[in-house]
């Protein structure tokens, strides 16, 4: 990984020729955990991602997250700091330094306005929906998708911008299909890498004939619109109860009853979680309706949608 650390004494670490004070844990998952770092130079505050890596597979998944950060220089896009790759002992840990975002995930404010009985305003949701798109503009316009785009994936700063992390399930866009072998080789891959309650139908049932695309990431990007507006995702429940998402994901979505949110909204909404892909908005597409949602800079007129 071109960079060196080690522990230099209790509580402190060595990265990219800077040293860092160890503080608490901020997330643990299956095969990673975050903790709290503070740079001994600098003062800043980070984020340091341990990657657990059993084999030769698992290193080279952890060096593929780092080549992902590495292509972005983008402010709601996280970007990585320094890196490197520990030995401990027959395994290895990946290391990944990044900027300590305060807000919290997106997933964390949804449960706190969830707890008081409120809902994020439509104005929020616009702006933090825009950062998001923004985003994933800069990534489809490199020829790639985030493919795990979900609210406990986006973080928020104190500006309540958004900035997009977990790039180690981000691929090529474009992945031709032409075989049952392939298309399963596609599946299983989404199974791993995919949360299933925000998976695209297409990568449920992947055809032997077929071209899947970054419209995998305008799906996901609906049922993170539908989070933030809701309260929760749309396949959150039917998850937790034990019952198919693969099966749920393949009927059109209908929107709870609200007043709270304009038509347009709804509509953009729908138009995201559309069934067959071919039909969904691009990007662009969608960040050009956004404008006509967004409100209008001081002393200018505004255009009702």
């Amino acid at each position: 990984m071109g960079q060196t650390l080690c522990v230099c004494s209790r509580g402190t670490v060595s990265l990219g020729g800077a040293r860092y004070l160890l503080l608490h844990r901020l997330a643990e998952g299956g095969f990673s955990y975050v903790d709290l770092v503070e740079g001994l130079r600098d003062g800043r505050f980070y984020a340091l991602k341990r990657i657990l890596c059993h084999d030769k597979e698992d290193r080279q998944a952890a060096l593929h997250e780092v080549e992902m950060h590495g292509l972005f220089d983008h402010p709601n896009i996280l970007r990585l700091v320094a890196h490197c790759m520990v030995e401990k002992g027959a395994k290895h840990e990946a290391w990944l330094l990044l900027p300590y975002v305060k807000g919290g995930t997106l997933w964390r404010e949804v449960e706190a306005l969830r707890e008081k009985g409120t809902y994020m305003p439509e104005q929020r949701i616009l702006l933090i929906l825009h950062g998001i798109c923004r985003g994933l503009q800069a990534i489809h316009s490199k020829g790639y998708a985030h493919r795990d785009l979900k609210p406990t994936n986006v973080l928020l700063d104190e500006d309540d911008q958004p900035v997009l992390m977990d790039l180690g399930s981000m691929n090529q866009a474009r992945i031709e299909v032409n075989s049952s072998r392939e298309a399963m080789a596609v599946q299983d891959w989404a199974a791993q890498r995919c949360t299933i309650s925000y998976r695209a139908p297409e990568l449920f049932t992947v055809p032997s004939q077929c071209v899947i695309d970054e419209r995998t990431d305008i799906w996901s990007l609906g049922c993170v619109l539908y989070c933030m507006m809701f309260g929760e995702g749309p396949y959150d429940a039917i998850f937790q109860k034990g019952d198919s998402v693969a099966l749920a994901v393949q009927n059109p979505i209908t929107l709870p009853p609200t007043t709270r949110y304009s038509a347009a909204l709804q509509r953009l909404l729908l138009s995201m979680m559309t069934v067959n892909p071919q039909e969904r908005p691009s990007i662009n597409e969608i960040l050009h309706q956004l404008e006509g949602l967004q409100p209008a800079p001081a002393g200018q007129d505004t255009t009702q949608i």
